[in-house]
């Protein structure tokens, strides 16, 4: 009978043997990317787009939350946050759409609104995150989309430099090579402007099934991911090209279709632990005129489904979305954050209570917390420690 206990050799083996896994999973999972992250995207066309467009829409928000806000029923603390949030920042993240939001007025007026919207944003600034939605890389639109980019970064950088937060949304992947190819051109598009390695990030839309599923059956989100060569910041679904895609009837496209939340599932699925973001795409129908009671208690409903979800961003399309958009979110993280911080604090101190979390249940915990104070829904004083202290908790640094 053997002594019971291992020689080095096993434990040396066993080392050798994962090395590669270990690397493997090291690059390919690096875990959450740090800081902020916007609760939305705003889609806005080119055609529209403009230097008082985000006060604009502030003013716009203001206005029909101030003469219809009591339909929404809100907390007072949420009521104030999003009066505040509406007056100081009302929108987090802007996209300039040269997509489906703009059309095709041909070459010669796309290449001037590339141009001037570039130079429009380096002028105007206001906020957090931006960037700009060219068209696809499909056979069809491929060279109009590079060439888009091209001009826009032409006209943002001749008036100033690439802004913090820039990021570009590569849509409708129907191939996995599109996205090799557009991580190639940014690549490009960085060596022709004397931009930083990588300075240039893109988003990929998930509203085509080849985008999902591959005719191999694999998954091919997951290899949109690697396909990117660590360029991919996010992955947004696109609510109705995706259903029409699958054709699904105008009538039953919705975020909360159960082929959205299979689409989605596989998302978060592929994303998990690469410090690739994820959002939830739009609702069409729009807070305006009689129909403004439904369509807001509409989008409450969905941006709170999306939150309970894992989906802490959306898009949204038109200024009446924006008071929707904050008091769902903000009554979502005031609700929770007692709880969580005390959770946190009991985790921090290894003091017994009514619930035993582990460490990445600690790490959610001090995310949640860290999305209610980076949107505005929660003041430091709320948190129970630092929010460099709880960004260590959120990557397992604490």
């Amino acid at each position: 009978m053997g002594g019971g206990r291992l020689a080095e050799d096993v434990y040396t083996d066993a080392d050798a043997r994962l090395a590669e896994a270990d690397a493997r999973v090291a690059a390919r999972y690096p875990g959450e990317s740090p800081g902020r992250r916007p609760v939305h995207t705003v889609y806005v066309p080119a055609s529209q787009y403009r230097t008082r467009l985000v006060a604009d829409w502030g003013k716009q928000a203001m206005r029909v939350f101030v003469e219809h806000g009591d339909l929404l029923n809100l907390d007072p603390a949420v009521a104030e946050r999003v009066r505040e949030k509406l007056l100081t920042e009302p929108i987090e993240d802007l996209r300039i759409d040269f997509e489906d939001g703009y059309g095709h007025p041909g070459d010669e007026a796309e290449d001037a609104a590339a141009e001037a919207a570039g130079r429009t944003l380096a002028t105007t600034g206001g906020t957090p995150f931006v960037g700009i939605r060219f068209k696809s890389f499909e056979a069809a639109t491929r060279r109009r989309g590079i060439r888009t980019l091209d001009l826009f970064l032409s006209g943002l950088l001749s008036e100033g430099s690439l802004p913090d937060g820039f990021v570009v949304t590569l849509p409708k992947v129907t191939a996995v090579e599109q996205v090799e190819v557009a991580a190639e051109v940014l690549g490009r598009l960085e060596t022709a402007y004397g931009l930083a390695d990588r300075a240039l990030r893109f988003e990929v839309q998930i509203e085509t099934a080849q985008s999902i599923l591959s005719t191999d059956g694999t998954v091919s989100v997951a290899q949109i991911i690697q396909a990117a060569d660590g360029r991919c910041s996010g992955l947004h679904y696109g609510t109705y090209d995706y259903s029409a895609g699958l054709g699904i009837s105008a009538a039953y496209q919705s975020m909360a279709h159960p082929a959205a939340d299979f689409a989605k599932q596989l998302m978060q699925v592929a994303a998990a632990g690469t410090g690739v973001r994820l959002s939830d795409g739009s609702t069409n129908r729009l807070p305006v005129g009689d129909d403004l009671p439904g369509a807001w208690a509409e989008h409450l409903r969905l941006v709170r489904r999306s939150l309970e979800n894992g989906f802490y961003q959306g898009w949204d399309l038109h200024p009446h979305q924006l008071p929707t958009r904050y008091a769902a979110t903000y009554a979502f993280y005031r609700e929770g954050a007692p709880a969580a911080a005390k959770r946190l604090q009991d985790y921090a101190s290894k003091t017994a209570g009514g619930v035993l979390d582990e460490p990445a249940t600690a790490e959610a915990l001090a995310r949640y917390l860290l999305g209610g104070y980076n949107c505005g829904a929660l003041a430091e004083a709320e948190l129970p420690f630092e929010p460099a202290r709880l960004d260590a908790y959120a990557r397992r640094q604490a």
